[in-house]
């Protein structure tokens, strides 16, 4: 049986990362906009990963026998001014998730929830990996600059990415 304090905690992350999802769709419809297909597609595959990390977190709760808890989405950005503002916004953001799985590592360790604690270091090091992708996409926009030409090379590029959907756990 989970704690109280775990359950809790587990379904706030739920919220957080169907609000990443929701974020991802806006930031997809803003790319949209732009006609950069291959940015579409990044920000789709992110939507995807966003609502299966969700929905591993969601599973969890029930395996341990805790109550599910979903609460309103909070309505995410919606203006932008360039890809570089987004993928800058999108750094920010997953600097934010990482912080709020850590803090959930933090309330596996102040509760001795062990099966908890190792479930999350799956999300731990997935944070590790989104971070770094991101850092990746935003290295190459600061490089880019204003060349409209290879702003749609690195779109040709993110066109290629597809959704593997994640073994959690």
């Amino acid at each position: 049986m989970i704690s109280e304090k775990m359950n809790a905690a587990l379904n706030k992350q739920v919220n957080a990362e169907m609000y990443s999802a929701y974020l991802y769709l806006a930031m997809q419809a803003y790319f949209n906009k732009l006609n950069l297909t291959g940015f579409v597609n990044w920000m789709n595959v992110q939507v995807q990963e966003e609502m299966a990390h969700a929905k591993g977190l969601y599973d969890y709760i029930q395996e341990r026998g805790g109550e599910i808890v979903l609460d309103a989405i909070e309505k995410p950005e919606q203006n932008w001014n360039s890809p570089l503002d987004v993928f800058e916004a999108i750094l920010k953001h997953e600097q934010l998730v990482t912080s709020l799985i850590n803090n959930l590592a933090d309330v596996a360790d102040e509760t001795k929830d062990r099966a908890a604690g190792l479930f999350l270091q799956w999300y731990i090091k997935e944070q590790v990996e989104e971070e770094a992708s991101v850092s990746g996409v935003l290295d190459t926009l600061r490089m880019i600059k204003d060349d409209a030409h290879a702003l749609l090379l690195l779109d040709r590029e993110l066109a290629a990415r597809v959704f593997n959907p994640p073994v959690i756990g």
